[in-house]
């Protein structure tokens, strides 16, 4: 099962590689089955039912990596099979399925948000299930057993948020230059680390200020070709939300950077997001609000939205796949979950085709996905069109290249 996500996602994946990031928190655990009262016997598993606790470890060889993984299946009040999947080792937030059925004794159930699925056999004495996790184009074997109160793995809780009024600095930060031929480009948060990978100063500045390149004006030249892997310690405990990430960032490239400039409004050539005329086909997010968002790709074209308000999906559509300023002007208020799925063009994943990230499929594929403007209308119920409109621009008065840790 395999998102960081954490929190913020922008780098390029294998599946083997997603297994460590999909598992986002949007559900509630159910409560454990009450034991037998005093005087009656435990009811041995029975291949018919499949409510309880499961668990079983996923085996990532490429990775050199085990997960494990408990499934809690219950049923709701009309008899429907719920299933919560929990990723311990991946800080154990849970994942609600969007399907599940168990008939004959195959158990089945897909993640739609991760565009996941399992299928598996119960053995005859019900104990276990001998199955397989499928994500994408690849697959990993997935097994089973049957677990209880004394044998269950503890599930994690979750993680501590940073008080919503806090204004973090990095306490400690290390710049390092990124590590020639490293695949990859992204953001994220693990643990009480902040990490980037393969990042410039457009991205950084991008990040921190939820812009574009090209709404960075008179920027020297390696502010688009040197790259930095930054690791950064908050000096208040606890998970920061977005913003408070972003001014950490801006903080971070003011000291080291001694990054100075002054902002200005100018008319541009952008993509204008909106409604398209059979309205949206997203889903309003299960996800708490101060639930971080998700914005990632298991390869370039195939990416996986979670918890965005349609300002944050165009801000970090423009920051990283598009070749010119995003403007939300859809109306929509809530945050979503979705996916989408493309062929890319060549106008886009520029930052990412210079890390040597996941090719896009070729274009001559008679099966490769349609067009980011075909497919935005037909998954998601949304236009993206060129246009101009003024918008936002910061001017650089100054920066110099950070000294080495």
């Amino acid at each position: 099962m395999v998102n960081r996500c954490r929190p913020l996602r922008m780098a390029s994946r294998r599946l083997l590689a997603l297994v460590c990031t999909t598992f986002l928190a949007l559900g509630t655990l159910s409560a454990r089955a009450q034991a037998p009262a005093a005087g009656q016997s435990a009811t041995a598993p029975s291949p018919r039912d499949i409510v309880g606790t499961w668990q079983g470890t996923l085996h990532i060889a490429a990775a050199n990596r085990d997960l494990r993984i408990v499934n809690k299946i219950s049923k709701d009040d009309k008899g429907q099979l719920k299933v919560i999947d929990y990723s311990i080792d991946q800080g154990g937030q849970p994942m609600v399925a969007t399907s599940a059925s168990f008939e004959d004794g195959v158990f089945k159930f897909s993640i739609d948000f991760i565009q996941g699925k399992y299928e598996g056999k119960m053995s005859a004495d019900g104990k276990s299930i001998t199955g397989t996790w499928t994500q994408g184009p690849g697959s990993l074997a997935l097994n089973f057993d049957r677990a209880n109160d004394d044998t269950a793995w503890a599930i994690p809780g979750p993680p501590k948020k940073m008080p919503p009024d806090a204004n973090p600095s990095f306490d400690v930060a290390t710049i390092k230059p990124s590590t020639p031929g490293r695949q990859g480009k992204g953001f994220g948060y693990d643990g009480h680390h902040f990490r980037t990978i393969n990042t410039n100063m457009n991205d950084l500045i991008a990040f921190a200020y939820g812009l574009h390149a090209k709404q960075i004006v008179d920027a020297p030249d390696w502010f688009g070709s040197d790259l930095f892997d930054i690791e950064g310690v908050p000096d208040v405990d606890g998970q920061p939300n977005q913003k408070q990430m972003q001014g950490m960032v801006q903080k971070l490239l003011a000291d080291r950077f001694q990054l100075k400039f002054h902002q200005d409004k100018r008319e541009l050539s952008v993509y204008i997001v909106s409604v398209a005329s059979g309205g949206p086909k997203i889903k309003e997010s299960t996800a708490a609000a101060t639930d971080l968002p998700a914005f990632f790709f298991r390869q370039l074209g195939d990416l996986t939205v979670r918890n965005m308000t349609m300002g944050n999906f165009a801000t970090w559509m423009q920051s990283g796949v598009m070749d010119r300023p995003v403007v939300d002007q859809t109306g929509l208020t809530a945050r979503y979950d979705f996916n989408l799925k493309w062929t890319p063009d060549e106008s886009q994943f520029a930052q990412f085709r210079t890390v040597g990230s996941v090719a896009a499929p070729p274009s001559n594929d008679p099966n490769a996905p349609p067009s980011l403007y075909t497919a935005i209308q037909e998954q998601a119920g949304l236009k993206m069109s060129p246009g101009k409109a003024p918008d936002d621009v910061i001017v650089i008065d100054h920066a110099e290249k950070p000294t080495a840790n």
